[in-house]
């Protein structure tokens, strides 16, 4: 592999994971802040450890879903690596420059889809120019994870209503003294907030170094493990985009959507953190942002649909709907155009 391109990679890896971190844990660790259980100084110091341990521990899953499980890399290896390595590439630019867009206007996308979608964009290309069949196409690993990301926000969503349903049953209305209650569940949100972020370093960080994977590893065998290598590059850069820039997503998901206080923040990141993990343990790259908010609107809706910024909703909907359609699209542009100097 060229040593520009190499290069090129690891500072792609490394920008894909600073804005997963900026926009994705951003979202994910909102209702601490938007609950006041944390300062954004806490859940930085927090996110910097579970983050880091949830991707060494079990990131390497959803790491090879990402890296093999959609477009057939061994058939284009087999015509040339160097195919893979800038489509790689072009798919991790594409999906940080549209996450970064999303970021400027604080909105809370997946970045699972934005990667998801931009190496479908690039196995699509490879496709179009002969290099592969359409059908050769990883589909059916495609309609599954699609389909979890339609249920996985009505799952987080029940699980969250469910669990702050019992939670105000058992506690909230038989007090006078619901203030009291709520500082106690301060505690409890904190635990749940490292549960959060060990869960999505767990899935999330794949985005970021699943491509890397895929072209690192046509080219060796390393002295290093490669693996763990890579997810600690994915889980400095995720900690380092929180740190930076993730107040501005942290304030939509926190104040923008509901109000939260520590009960209502406990259930939504209990609900989280559970269908993220679960996702984990089986390798399927899963949005962490899609369950959040599908969380957050669950215990939001047990105060009545009135709880809801419905406008706030529609702008978050509507950059869901876009993310794979204009990742793929860029993605394969990114690829045409790096194609023509590198290849």
């Amino acid at each position: 592999m060229d040593l520009i391109l190499g290069i090129a990679l690891a500072l792609a890896g490394f920008y894909m994971a600073w804005n997963i971190g900026a926009n994705d844990l951003a979202n994910a660790m909102g209702t601490s802040v938007g609950s006041k259980a944390l300062t954004i100084k806490q859940v930085i110091i927090i996110a910097s450890f579970f983050e880091l341990t949830g991707a060494l521990l079990f990131g390497g899953e959803v790491t090879d879903t990402i890296a093999k499980g959609i477009v057939p890399l061994d058939s284009i290896i087999a015509v040339s690596p160097d195919i893979v390595a800038v489509g790689m590439l072009g798919a991790i630019l594409a999906a940080g420059f549209w996450i970064t867009l999303a970021t400027v206007y604080n909105l809370p996308v997946s970045t699972t889809h934005s990667i998801v979608g931009s190496v479908l964009g690039f196995g699509i290309v490879c496709a179009i120019y002969g290099i592969i069949a359409f059908s050769d196409i990883h589909w059916g690993v495609m309609v599954g994870i699609v389909a979890s990301w339609l249920l996985s926000p009505l799952l987080g969503g029940v699980i969250a209503y469910i669990i702050f349903y019992v939670v105000r049953k058992k506690f909230l209305v038989k007090t006078e003294d619901v203030p009291g209650i709520e500082k106690k569940f301060i505690f409890l949100q904190v635990v749940t907030a490292c549960f959060v972020a060990f869960s999505h370093g767990s899935n999330d960080v794949a985005n970021a170094i699943g491509p890397l994977y895929a072209v690192y590893n046509m080219y060796g065998p390393y002295s290093f493990n490669l693996m763990n290598a890579l997810l600690l590059l994915g889980g400095l850069g995720i900690v380092v985009g929180l740190a930076t820039w993730g107040y501005k997503v942290i304030d939509t998901v926190g104040n923008k959507i509901t109000e939260l206080t520590p009960t209502r923040g406990f259930s939504a990141q209990f609900a989280t953190a559970a269908v993220v993990l679960a996702h984990s343990f089986v390798g399927l790259p899963i949005s962490t942002t899609h369950i959040l908010v599908g969380a957050v609107i669950g215990v939001g809706l047990a105060g009545g649909l009135s709880g809801i910024n419905l406008k706030v909703l529609k702008s978050i909907g509507l950059s869901w709907i876009v993310t794979v359609p204009v990742s793929a699209l860029t993605s394969g542009i990114i690829f045409y155009i790096l194609a023509l100097f590198f290849l």
